[in-house]
């Protein structure tokens, strides 16, 4: 009776203790499904919650969803991938901030679990996963300063990894992260200037590559848009332009990608006065002429006193620029030129011409107005037709503030010194015409106005 005891209490206990290895979750002996009960216990939960969040049926996905993760989280990516638009879903239906908060680091800790788990991943490795948790981070915590500054650090870390393969959100949420932490004053001007021109080299080789037009309508607007980012940033000062560029110079000298670059950011942050701007665009000018470095080179010729030479290359930068409101500004400068030196009817032509490209710009209303005005004293043979030039003169300060309110005031106070100098009524009655009739003003100004009278 002892010997069939024992055996069968051996017999038992070889069992239980067989049937206990066998059974063990892939959490705890590093297999894929786990052992025994254990590794049936996933695949069914597995199966169950990958076919829940096919039918977006977040609520019924949960349970399931939660014993694969917890349970045997190499067993599949899509426990990483599902998971996160479950976490999503969860985090969208609480209500209670405190919860909310809770389940929002639970989600944050689904990235990092898909690190530790597969972050070895030839294609979707830890930078890839820290550039997708950065990103969300910042959906449900942008306003946070301390999460802004941790996906920046995350930021960082995943472009310096990935570089060219960087998602395409990465780089743009990445450049708009630091941009708002430069307002709030986290970051320096110059964190801003290296992180635009990291992102936007990484665009530009993306563009380059691109054989599928959709995706690089993509690119090409994203580009555009981290452009104009940075541009209305503040950061990208002159000041600190010269201080990151200034000492690359001389190894850069024909470096023509280097050069095209800082001439376009010294020109957009219209750095007329840095000697940097004179360098780099007349290197620039030998290996490839452009708008951006002739307008460099004039500026600096301007800012010299030579006129003549200034207005050589504003001329070249307007044959060579494709952009309409560059352009403009190129003639309207190269009009303020032309009046400078007494060239009047031509200053009036380049205003002119600045008009036909910007009809919303009231600049240049404002030059032909001052011509005009100017040129009164000796403009025609008596008296009364010097005050008539008053007349077009005021007229054109009246439409630049009609097209462009901005410069109202400026306009305004034009107007109300020049009106001053209408002739009188009395003078007006000598010459045979009446107020508010028409009348033309002739010469080089060769223009229509209507007859009024100082007040």
């Amino acid at each position: 009776m002892s010997r069939i005891f024992t055996k069968i209490f051996i017999t038992g206990l070889i069992t239980l203790i067989g049937a206990q290895a066998f059974s063990q979750k892939g959490v705890e002996d590093g297999s894929k499904y786990g052992h025994g009960e254990d590794s049936i216990r996933c695949l069914q939960n597995l199966s169950l919650f990958i076919e829940y969040a096919k039918q977006k049926s977040y609520a019924d996905a949960v349970e399931s969803w939660e014993i694969a993760y917890n349970e045997c989280p190499l067993a599949s990516s899509k426990i990483y991938t599902e998971g996160i638009k479950i976490m999503d879903w969860r985090i969208k239906q609480e209500k209670d901030k405190a919860k909310k908060d809770e389940l929002f680091e639970q989600l944050m800790g689904v990235y990092d679990t898909r690190i530790k788990y597969f972050g070895n991943h030839r294609k979707y490795n830890e930078n890839y996963i820290l550039g997708r948790k950065a990103t969300k981070m910042l959906y449900y915590k942008k306003k946070d300063k301390e999460y802004r500054k941790q996906a920046q650090e995350l930021f960082d870390k995943s472009i310096a990894g990935q570089k060219v393969k960087s998602e395409i959100p990465v780089l743009a949420v990445c450049m708009t992260n630091t941009v708002a932490m430069y307002k709030t004053g986290d970051v320096d001007a110059e964190k801003v200037v290296t992180t635009y021109l990291l992102v936007n080299d990484l665009l530009n080789q993306r563009i380059k590559a691109s054989t599928k037009e959709s995706t690089t309508k993509v690119l090409v607007d994203v580009k555009e848009n981290v452009e104009r980012l940075f541009a209305t940033s503040g950061a990208a000062d002159c000041e600190t332009i010269e201080k990151i560029f200034g000492p690359q110079l001389a190894e850069n000298k024909t470096n023509h990608d280097w050069l095209k670059m800082v001439n376009k950011l010294l020109a957009r942050a219209e750095c007329e006065d840095a000697a940097l701007l004179y360098d780099v665009s007349l290197s620039l000018h030998d290996i490839e002429p452009s708008a951006s470095s002739a307008y460099g080179i004039a500026i600096t010729n301007l800012k010299n006193g030579d006129l003549d030479k200034a207005s050589k290359f504003y001329l070249e930068a307007i044959d060579l620029e494709d952009d309409a409101k560059s352009k403009a500004k190129y003639y309207y400068q190269l009009g303020l030129i032309r009046s400078t030196q007494g060239k009047l009817f031509e200053a009036r032509t380049f205003a002119k011409e600045a008009i036909a490209l910007r009809v919303d710009w009231g600049e240049p209303y404002i030059l032909i107005g001052n011509l005009y005005a100017t040129s009164a004293k000796n403009f025609g043979t008596k008296e009364f037709e010097h005050k008539t030039a008053y007349w077009v003169a005021v007229d054109m300060y009246y439409k630049a503030k009609q097209v462009d309110p901005a410069i109202a005031d400026k306009a305004n106070e034009l107007i109300a010194i020049y009106s001053k100098h209408f002739p009188g009524t009395e003078e007006i009655f000598f010459e045979g015409l009446t107020v508010g009739n028409s009348y033309s003003v002739g010469g080089w100004i060769g223009a229509s106005t209507k007859v009024r009278a100082k007040k």
